[in-house]
């Protein structure tokens, strides 16, 4: 075990590959921010794809990576060995934190935790929001009763983001004073100093300096209502000239192409750039180079994204499908519906204020600085940790 005051977690998530969306990074950014605060961090995964290079060094707060083979059936299973392997290490930690609770390979590590008496924390990633248990919903809900509802049954505390999130959820598992809500620990140092617009310009000389830019930038998938920003698009070529629509991220071929079927079809293909997934300088400066960041998602439990926007000074448009859009609204942010005539609505509105939104960027981006302030939020964190073990300690198991 760790020394007096500080402690030793594991994490969990099952393939650490950035392409998978925000959860993987906000995973990310928590491990190295507990383990630059001198705690012991662990990350368990089945595949380090995405591992970031100085982790590997042997020097410096790092996390450990730790890496468990896959069943030889099925990727999405962990190996006897591998669970052998966690067996082996499990008494080194004060406390476990599980992530994307619809995976079986929590299960399977949920055998090792109660034998070591070792409490834990699940954190659900928006998983239980109500678009979410929509989508392939009796499915969901006979894992829950057969076997999901242990996980969080054995929880000694369960994670959400938001309030918002907290509400979904609770209508489908018991939490019974066990919920703790603390937003995700983004690591946004290399957000101060920004690097201006030239990296993405050049980076993309497809785009056009002088006309308005809108910018979609996060995972490309049906949930994230792309479709909704081409109708949007379309709504604005009658009362909007000259602004380019920007959409960056990766996706899955198909649908990608059926995106710009339909970009073909509302006639906006010719002022619709697909930029394929984007990261580091040239994300940033993407972000700034925008006029107007508009995420119209049906789900999403924090949306990293929008942070990261809005700490760029970008103005931005989303929808009540992320659980944080009360706090998004009070920074300055345009809340529209989820039809294509509202977000193009939300989208004029900023791009017609008398400096194109210029100081609804600057308190977004004031607002999120506060908000997010690094230090106040991992101080959140280690308390939720150590209350956490204390009451693991507690326990009857």
């Amino acid at each position: 075990m760790t020394t007096p005051g500080f402690f030793s977690c594991v994490h969990f998530v099952p393939e650490l590959r950035l392409e998978l969306g925000g959860v993987v990074q906000a995973v990310v950014d928590l491990c190295q921010a507990i383990a630059a605060r001198g705690h012991q961090v662990t990350l368990l995964t089945c595949d380090a794809s995405d591992v970031p290079a100085h982790w590997r060094e042997g020097s410096g707060d790092w996390p450990t990576i730790v890496e468990l083979p896959s069943s030889r059936l099925t990727q999405r299973l962990i190996s006897r060995q591998g669970l052998r392997q966690f067996r082996e290490i499990a008494h080194q930690f004060d406390i476990a934190h599980l992530h994307i609770p619809w995976r079986l390979t929590n299960l399977q590590l949920l055998g090792v935790l109660r034998d070591e008496r070792i409490p834990y924390i699940v954190t659900v990633h928006g998983m239980l929001d109500d678009w979410s248990m929509r989508q392939r919903g009796l499915k969901k809900r006979t894992y829950l009763r057969l076997a999901g509802h242990r996980l969080f049954r054995y929880a000694t505390a369960v994670h959400f983001t938001a309030k918002g999130e907290r509400d979904q959820a609770q209508k489908w598992i018991p939490l019974e004073d066990r919920e703790v809500i603390q937003c995700y620990a983004l690591d946004l140092t290399a957000y101060h100093p920004l690097p201006g617009p030239e990296s993405a310009l050049k980076a993309f000389p497809q785009i056009e300096r002088e006309k308005k830019k809108i910018l979609f930038l996060s995972r490309l998938h049906p949930k994230k209502g792309v479709d909704l920003l081409l109708g949007a698009a379309a709504k604005l070529r009658a009362q909007l000239e000259g602004f380019q629509l920007l959409i960056a991220g990766p996706g899955e071929d198909n649908y990608i192409a059926e995106l710009k079927r339909k970009a073909s079809e509302l006639g906006v293909s010719d002022v619709t750039s697909f930029l394929g997934m984007v990261k580091g300088t040239e994300k940033r400066s993407l972000y700034q180079l925008s006029d107007v960041f508009v995420l119209p998602t049906h789900q999403e439990n924090f949306g990293l994204v929008l942070a990261e926007a809005m700490v760029c000074g970008t103005p931005v448009v989303t929808t009540r499908g992320t659980d944080i859009w009360q706090e998004l609204q009070e920074a300055g942010a345009l809340v529209a519906d989820h039809t294509p005539e509202a977000i193009a609505t939300a989208i004029a509105a900023i791009l017609g204020e008398d400096d194109g939104g210029v100081q609804r960027g600057l308190r977004g981006q004031a607002y999120v600085r506060e908000w997010l302030d690094r230090d106040h939020v991992l101080q959140g964190y280690e308390k939720i940790y150590r209350e956490t073990i204390e009451k693991g300690q507690r326990a009857t198991y």
